[in-house]
């Protein structure tokens, strides 16, 4: 149960840092996806299906209060979630570089996703544009963020899991 009202403190944190907080230090409207920090990150250390769920209801914050499309976001974070989870079994979830490397891949798929979308519905950019005035310099931010947020994420994934631990072996609690 503490892991849950944490993952939902964590949720909505990322999203104020995201869509408030995080305009002050906004360069050029370009702001860092704090949201796919957090999904990558508990989705690395936790599997697929913790992604998947960390990303959907991320995406659907998202959606429900800035979205342009209904939905998109929820689901582009939730497969995201759940493909970055796949590596679970096969990583060490201590390794930043991994984090680095998935939240990078991560946000150039979801930019290059959801700029195809708008253009599906008829929002038109020229791409070499808002590929390098938007998707690079906000794929730039978020990696230097995710340095700075992995491991705090990790270091409460880690307290919460001793918790659990704790709780399972303590001989004084009823099951």
């Amino acid at each position: 149960m503490r892991r849950k009202i944490v993952s939902i403190v964590l949720i909505f944190a990322c999203f104020l840092f995201q869509t408030t907080l995080w305009n002050v230090f906004s360069f050029s409207d370009i702001k860092p996806n704090f949201m796919l920090i957090l999904i990558v990150s508990f989705a690395i250390m936790h599997g697929s299906r913790t992604g998947m769920w960390m990303g959907f209801f991320s995406g659907l914050l998202m959606d429900l209060l800035y979205g342009d499309i209904f939905g998109i976001n929820a689901l582009l974070f939730l497969v995201m979630g759940y493909l970055v989870g796949k590596m679970y079994q096969v990583f060490f979830d201590e390794d930043i570089r991994v984090a680095i490397i998935a939240v990078g891949i991560c946000d150039l798929l979801y930019n290059i996703v959801y700029f195809i979308i708008k253009f599906a519905f008829g929002i038109r950019y020229d791409f070499l544009a808002y590929f390098g005035h938007r998707i690079v310099p906000e794929i730039i931010y978020t990696l230097i963020l995710t340095v700075i947020l992995y491991r705090p994420f990790y270091l409460i994934n880690r307290k919460l899991q001793a918790d659990e631990r704790e709780e399972q072996d303590s001989p004084w609690l009823l099951k």
